[in-house]
């Protein structure tokens, strides 16, 4: 089909153009229906903006703006002249001088022209109009194969081509550009090298970004090519697989062409690739992505694309791709495989262009004659020398070469010669198995060096090429090189490029070539960085929420710019409100921006470019506190867990990094909402985690479980990780210097501390450790020793001048009296049991008023509990008030309340108070009484939190409170089988009940207590009896009666019907419900048994801060102490402060001396992780040659066990052959009187195919 036909039906221009539907007849077109001006400028923005990936169908909006656009833009060529040519059809038909049939011209070109002229000329005769073949090509029978394609003219400008592939096809721009060429048609190459050859091409496009660019037809080098890439897709994931490989092939000789054409674009289209019955056409490749058909209005004729191919690679490599902060201009590259004259022309115009070629060698032909000759000097190159070359791998062809050709071929090879700077030969062997990707960068790299880069400028676009390309093989042999000498202020904005794109490897590389993070991060640098920061990324949501907030409170009509207060301020809600801001707000919120042009830098961001960032003088760069910790900050609300891993490899603080990551994490992980993003932050939550404490010295670890030896073992068979966290190390050299870690002020992450972390993190691995939890042992006990045992603590509470005695050891000697006794007094243990004493006897005397002495008036026992209770309510308001750290009111407010027992005790002093105001009222005295004996219950319940220090009663409640969760869920699956029996049951005995009381009676309570077995009586009939109801309901203690005869007072109700919803109630409630909240019971018990030693160890801590920072006094006494602060407070105006033991602010030399030797051990965490990953590595290669052991020693049985069968088979053979023989010879022997022959002879001749005489 060509252009149009002149009667097209509308089924056939259905299966050409689905997206016509059944549009009328269409007429044969006009010249002037395609007049139409292109317009560029048409496309949409919002398709610019659109990023897709290729392989995916095209979308509505896309496929309209490609409607729209692409016949306004890109051109077709159409013959308007029909003159018969002299040659014929493959079918013997009459053609044009085009190479098509007279039908498939336009209407106007087969009338009689009277202005044009009787010779066909293509300038004059061939004429552009509108495209009409575009849109999706979906391979039939291939599967899911689906890709681009567009019908262009041979002169549309390759601007308009780019534009079509990055803003409406919607490639990125590309990396690197790989132009494959060689042989057309189908070659020989060695499997070896065409494995190696299809590993290479796939890897270095897969690595750095790149477009392959090839012929696009299914033969030849091209079919490599798409063969490769086909192999590389179904070998890996889907995210990976993502190759860009576009085709670039003549529409004129694409077989099967007709099935692309569509004025309307082709949504898909349908093509058939077919091999057997293409002729002298091509079939389009299946493998390619993207197909670009170039036509100049003939038929049949090669080659026509080479032009429009070649500009547009021009045109790719002139453009300059910026990305995350580094800017290149595309590089481009020839690969040649096989080829004949074609292939050398395509060689010689690369090379005079200044394109690097890489040939690879043992491919065939042209590949191999450049190869052989490639090493040696030019005058060496002579044409007897090329003669015996191409007769070596011409040898079909070799009889059609010429002198003149020899001579002109010999030329073109020693100009090809000559520029070796940009001739590369890949030799099998040279570079490795799987190198052709190191050979064609290679080659890139050799080329730049001779171009346009001089000096420093040349290595910086070497770098920036190697970042660009992701390739930091490249940079380590190629870059960073005895030739040149890297100053670190140089690597600085690649730095920055490779930390925005996400390339760890080139972040470790420059650290290694001497980059200092603390002259590398400045101010600018870090808002530069969360500038850049991916428009997905939740942080990043989270910024512009702040933004906006700030823009509404000013009224301002323009979105401030991102500052480090704003940072801060949402690093302030993850890590906790405990923190102090990281980053002060400054004075002026606009800080001086700089603008310095650096060449080959264009990317700028607010009016600074990214090389500006470094070049201040001393005096104006602003340097941040700590920028390793900067750094990882910005590396982990990004969740890179790679980049965050090298850098929290550099910090010095690093187990409160490690506790701030984990916080940081988790917190974004409840806002996240994709699953697969959570489920990785809380993994490396769990990992940074780790690096604190070592996960087997937990404190249901495996060891403590099992015993170490088979601990051990299980972590060699399972290659289990057991080197020891940063904290554990440090708990072994030295426990006094790990407990100041944990309690020490860190300046650099808000003034708080790493036991303060982990609580704010809930990391309850850390809390539980052995170290952590021997501090808390520690701080429990005071100044005593912790081997005293705790009945001595009660005894000497008892008999206090114990204490001057060796009843009870101190850790500190000597002691004098005085500071024994307040030492005693003051420790947590010893205040803890005394408030259990002092609540006791409030109980005691409390439960004593209620039951006993609850006069009109009170006596002195109650009077002492309403003192005691005052006492009660000044410790609360204590604590509600207590803020040393400087957290204001409402934040201690807040964090008083999250305490459920500090709610319970809110509670139970409202619910006194409110029984109190009813007790002191004479009208209100017994429900005053009443209140006051829920109170009771309330104090009561605060019992359980003093349980909680006991490590078995401890556990126990915190299941309980785990299962009051569960009984709170069951009651509403309860609720609807209590109310719906409960209504049905009273609706169908009891006719309009009228008294609330008893309505409720009758449908929740008497209902609720038929699931505990007090079935009604009367549900029945049976047990009826009139008297225990009222028949009007009058009385008020007598339910109503059912409904009843009139004449003989029995029940009228169906009782079939109550008796089966009783028990179909009864099934439900009693067996189904009750087993369900049993089964909810025990899966909690076994969820929570499992952590319940760790969860036990965590609130220990809450128990533990809550009596160390109490007054030693006992409530009523306690009332002593509080007017001691008020006065320290209110007269006085002392700060409140926190005690040393868990809030510790070091000097100067002490702190920088214990985060030296916290780094030292870091690092030898850092080396026992890398050696016990390479331990685990030989141990899997180790049972893996055990394994292949094992395998070849069952083959080798296999293969025993088949030699003895075969060996078996051929002597029965042989018997069976041998014993006929004999008989012949015995018959020989008896007619002819001949001896026969020896049995070996016959075997022999048996063997070889003989027969006896």
């Amino acid at each position: 089909m060509r252009g149009q036909r002149t009667k097209v039906l509308p089924s056939e221009l259905n299966k050409v153009c689905p997206e016509r539907g059944d549009d009328p007849v269409t007429h044969p077109r006009k010249m002037s229906d395609f007049e139409v001006v292109p317009n560029l400028h048409r496309s949409s923005s919002s398709v610019s903006r659109s990023r897709r990936k290729a392989h995916f169908p095209t979308g509505s909006n896309e496929k309209e703006n490609l409607i729209s656009w692409i016949p306004e833009n890109i051109r077709k060529k159409e013959c308007t002249y029909f003159v018969e040519s002299s040659q014929t059809s493959d079918s013997g038909r009459i053609v044009c001088e085009c190479g098509y049939l007279r039908e498939q011209h336009l209407e106007d070109a087969t009338k009689p022209p009277i202005f044009l002229g009787k010779e066909w000329d293509p300038s004059r005769h061939i004429q552009e109009m509108p495209t009409d073949a575009f849109g999706d090509i979906h391979f039939t029978g291939l599967g899911q194969k689906m890709g681009k394609y567009v019908r262009v003219s041979s002169d549309t400008p390759p601007r308009v081509i780019y534009h079509l592939m990055t803003q409406h096809w919607g490639l990125d721009a590309p990396n690197l550009l790989i132009s494959v060429t060689g042989g057309a048609k189908n070659f020989i190459m060695k499997p070896r090298l065409k494995n190696i050859f299809r590993q290479g091409l796939v890897k270095v496009a897969q690595t750095t970004g790149a477009w392959i660019i090839t012929g696009g037809s299914h033969t030849g080098v091209m079919k490599q090519v798409g063969e490769a890439v086909r192999d590389f897709i179904l070998s890996c994931s889907h995210k990976e697989g993502d190759i860009v490989t576009v085709g670039i092939a003549t529409w004129g000789t694409v077989y099967n062409r007709e099935s692309l054409v569509c004025p309307m674009g082709g949504f898909p289209a349908e093509y058939i690739l077919d091999e057997e019955n293409q002729g002298s056409l091509s079939c389009l490749d299946s493998n390619h992505s993207h197909f670009i058909l170039v036509d100049d209005g003939t038929h049949g004729k090669y080659g026509v694309e080479i032009p429009l191919r070649t500009r547009l690679e021009k045109f790719i490599s002139e453009q300059t791709k910026v990305k995350g902060g580094v800017a290149i201009k595309i590089p481009i590259v020839c690969v040649v495989l096989e080829g004949g004259p074609g292939t050398l022309d395509t060689i010689y115009n690369a090379i005079t262009n200044g394109i690097p070629c890489v040939i690879v060698e043992g491919s065939g032909r042209v590949a191999d004659v450049i190869a052989q000759v490639a090493s040696l000097p030019v005058p060496r190159i002579t044409i007897a020398l090329i003669q015996k070359k191409l007769s070596m791998f011409f040898h079909d062809t070799y009889d059609l070469f010429t002198e003149g050709k020899l001579v002109e071929w010999t030329k073109k090879i020693q100009d090809i010669v000559r520029c070796r700077q940009l001739l590369t030969i890949f030799r099998e062997g040279k570079y490795g198995q799987q190198d052709v990707d190191v050979a064609i960068l290679q080659a890139l790299f050799k080329a730049s060096r001779n171009q346009d880069h001089f000096g420093r400028e040349n290595w910086d676009h070497q770098l920036k090429l190697a970042v660009a390309w992701n390739r930091v093989d490249i940079a380590r042999s190629e870059v960073f090189t005895d030739d040149h000498e890297w100053k670190p202020t140089d690597l600085h904005p690649v730095m920055a490029a490779a930390l925005i794109s996400n390339k760890p490897e080139f972040v470790k590389l420059f650290l290694e070539q001497g980059v200092r993070l603390k002259e590398f991060v400045t101010w600018d640098t870090l808002v530069y960085l969360y500038d850049n920061m991916a428009p997905s990324c939740l942080f990043h949501n989270k910024l512009q929420k702040v933004l906006l907030e700030e823009s509404e409170h000013t009224a301002g009509s323009k979105m401030p710019r991102i500052q480090l207060h704003h940072v801060s301020q949402v690093l302030r809600e993850l890590l906790g409100c405990s923190t102090q801001p990281l980053y002060p707000k400054p004075k002026h919120m606009e800080r001086p921006r700089l603008s310095i042009p650096v060449p080959h830098i264009k990317l700028n961001v607010q009016g600074s470019s990214l090389r500006s960032l470094y070049k201040r003088s001393a005096s104006r760069v602003t340097f941040t506190m700590d920028p390793v910790r900067d750094l990882l900050i910005w590396a982990v609300v990004q969740n890179r867990k790679e980049l965050a891993e090298i850098i929290w490899a550099q910090s010095q603080d690093c187990m409160a990094a490690a506790l701030a990551c984990s916080k940081i994490l988790k917190e974004l992980a409840k806002e996240e909402e994709d699953t697969d993003t959570t489920d990785d932050m809380l993994a490396l939550a769990e990992q940074y985690e780790h690096k604190a404490i070592d996960p087997a010295a937990k404190g249901d670890s495996v060891g403590a479980l099992l015993g170490t030896k088979l601990a051990l073992e299980l972590r060699l068979v399972f290659l289990v990780p057991a080197w020891p966290g940063v904290f554990t190390d440090c708990y072994r050299k030295d426990e006094e210097r790990a407990q100041k870690l944990l309690t020490r002020v860190s300046e650099a992450w808000g003034k708080t501390t790493c036991l303060q972390l982990s609580l704010e993190a809930k990391n309850m691995n850390f809390v539980s450790h052995g170290g952590v939890q021997a501090f808390l042992t520690k701080v429990w006990w005071g100044k005593m020793c912790v081997d005293n045992g705790l009945w001595r603590v009660i005894v000497c509470m008892l008999f206090f001048p114990l204490l001057y005695t060796s009843f009870i050891t101190f850790r500190l000697q000597p002691m004098g009296c005085l500071t024994r006794l307040r030492a005693f007094f003051t420790a947590p243990v010893v205040i803890f049991h005394m408030n259990i004493l002092s609540y006791f006897t409030f109980l005691l005397l409390f439960a004593y008023v209620l039951m006993v002495d609850f006069q009109p008036l009170p006596s002195w026992r109650e009077y002492l509990i309403y003192f005691w209770l005052f006492s009660l309510v000044c410790e609360e308001t204590r604590q509600l008030l207590y803020d040393p750290d400087g957290f204001g009111v409402v934040k201690m407010a807040s964090l008083y309340f999250k305490d459920f027992w500090n709610k319970l005790d809110i509670c139970a002093i409202l619910v006194f108070i409110t029984g109190l105001t009813c007790r002191l009222i004479p009208s209100t005295l017994y429900p005053g009484r009443i209140i006051l004996s829920l109170a009771f219950i309330i104090f009561c319940l605060r019992l359980m939190h003093i349980f909680t220090v006991s490590k078995t009663l401890g556990p126990k409640i915190i299941i309980v409170k785990r299962m009051m969760k569960d009984v709170f869920f069951f009651l509403f699956l309860l609720a609807v089988w209590v109310v719906s029996f409960g209504v049905a049951k009273q609706a169908i005995l009891i006719h309009n009940e009228e008294r609330v009381e008893w309505l409720f009676r009758g449908v929740v309570y008497h209902s609720y207590l038929t699931i505990f077995g007090q079935i009604p009586s009367y549900i029945d009939g049976v047990n009826f009896n009139i008297d225990q109801c009222s028949p009007n309901g009058t009385d008020p203690y007598k339910p109503k009666c059912p409904e009843t005869n009139e004449d003989n007072k029995k029940p009228i109700f169906p009782e079939w019907l109550t008796v089966i919803l009783l028990c179909l109630y009864l099934l439900f409630t009693n067996i189904l419900l009750l087993n369900l909240l049993i089964a909810m019971f025990n899966y909690t018990f076994q969820q929570v048994q499992e952590h319940t030693d760790q969860i036990w160890k965590f609130q220990r801590h809450d128990l533990i801060e809550e009596y160390h920072g109490r007054p030693p006094a006992p409530p009523p006494f306690i009332l002593l102490n509080h007017l001691q602060i008020l006065v320290q407070r209110g007269l006085l105006r002392r700060p409140a402060t926190r005690h040393k033991q868990l809030k510790e602010k070091l000097e100067k030399n002490e702190e920088a001396a214990l985060l030296s030797w916290e780094m030292y051990l870091k690092e030898n965490y850092l080396q026992n992780q890398q050696c016990q990953e390479k331990q685990n590595m030989e141990q899997k290669i180790q049972d893996i040659a055990q394994r292949v052991d094992v395998l070849a020693e069952l083959l080798d049985l296999d293969r025993v066990k088949r030699t003895g069968l075969v060996e078996q088979r051929l002597v029965f053979l042989e018997d069976q052959f041998e014993f006929p023989h004999q008989n012949d010879s015995i018959r020989g022997e008896k007619v002819y009187g001949e001896c026969p022959f020896d049995s070996k002879v016959n075997r022999m001749k048996v063997g070889s195919g003989g027969t006896s005489p």
